[in-house]
Order: C-alpha cells, then sequence, then structure tokens
C-alpha cells in the first residue's frame, strides 16, 4: 500500500513512524552527527523523550533501526500555537527512499491535530535536498537570518500554513 497526498509526494508502506523512545537515542544520536555539521548534543535529543513531536522511522529492510527522526513542537504565538520543526534528519543509508517524507507528514498531522494555524522550520541556505523538500510541502521562505549558525552561513525560515487537513 501507498499512501498519497496532495499535500507532499508518495510515502511508501514499508516505513513504519512511530514514538521515540529510550533505546532509539543512540541511533538518533549518531544520525545526527553524521549528517549535520553542528549536530545537537545527547542531552538536547533525550530533552525531547517522552514528546509526541519526536517521532523515529524505521523500515522493514532495516531489521527495525532507526532510519530517520523529527523532533517537532509547538511554541505560543499570539494565542495560536505556532509549529517549530526543530530538527529531521535521514540516515545516509536510507536517503531518498521516502523517510523523510514519512516523518515530515506525520509531524505536520501531529501538529494540525493539536489546533496548530501554521508551522516553522529553519533550514541552512545551501541545503538543496531540505528545501525541495520542504518546498513540495508547501513551506515558503519568509525571511533569512544572517550567520545563524555558528560557521556564519545564513538560516532560511520558512512557513507553512495548515488547514487542518494535512
Amino acid at each position: 500500500m501507498t499512501t498519497v497526498s496532495s499535500d507532499g509526494p508518495e510515502t511508501p508502506s514499508d516505513i513504519r513512524i512511530r514514538t521515540a523512545e529510550r533505546a532509539d537515542l543512540l541511533g538518533v544520536h549518531r544520525i545526527e552527527q553524521s549528517v549535520f555539521p553542528q549536530p545537537w548534543p545527547f542531552s538536547a535529543l533525550e530533552s525531547y523523550l517522552g514528546e509526541a513531536g519526536f517521532l523515529v522511522a524505521e523500515t522493514d529492510a532495516d531489521d527495525a533501526r532507526v532510519a530517520g527522526y523529527v523532533i517537532a513542537d509547538t511554541v505560543p504565538n499570539h494565542g495560536t500555537p505556532l509549529g517549530h520543526v526543530k530538527d529531521l534528519a535521514v540516515r545516509d543509508d536510507c536517503r531518498r527512499e521516502g523517510v523523510a517524507t514519512a516523518l515530515l507528514r506525520r509531524a505536520l498531522e501531529l501538529l494540525s491535530s493539536v489546533g496548530v494555524a501554521s508551522v516553522k522550520l529553519e533550514v541552512r541556505a545551501d541545503n538543496e535536498g531540505a528545501l525541495r523538500l520542504y518546498r513540495q510541502f508547501g513551506f515558503e521562505h519568509r525571511r533569512t537570518i544572517p550567520n545563524y549558525y555558528s560557521n556564519g552561513e545564513d538560516a532560511l525560515v520558512m512557513v507553512r500554513l495548515l488547514s487542518n487537513s494535512t
């Protein structure tokens, strides 16, 4: 079975998304360190355990190893919560298999279910793969934050309005 949504690309059915558990943290941390030039520390990842928006992906071909993860939550915004995708990463050997698509779709569904009207994220200005994914999901560039990252790279702030039917 393949899930198709007008809000994003197809997602293969052999990807399972679930809430992160303590046993996932080492795998998540390894992905974080391998993917990002400035990875979050283990303690930061650990602080999101138990949060509904800390999700991991597994694939049938992977013996239940973490293939990717997303951390999304809400922040106050003038009486209406604003969704925030804080972190999204996929293991190198699982890229281009729909893992990021499945994770982002589920995160947006969760945020929509708690009444979020819009979702924001920050992404490195030169991360073409991530930018392509976010644009496919309807995220639009709203502003640039110069020198956002410690190496001087700019971040693009992207926003997507939700219709509560993600």
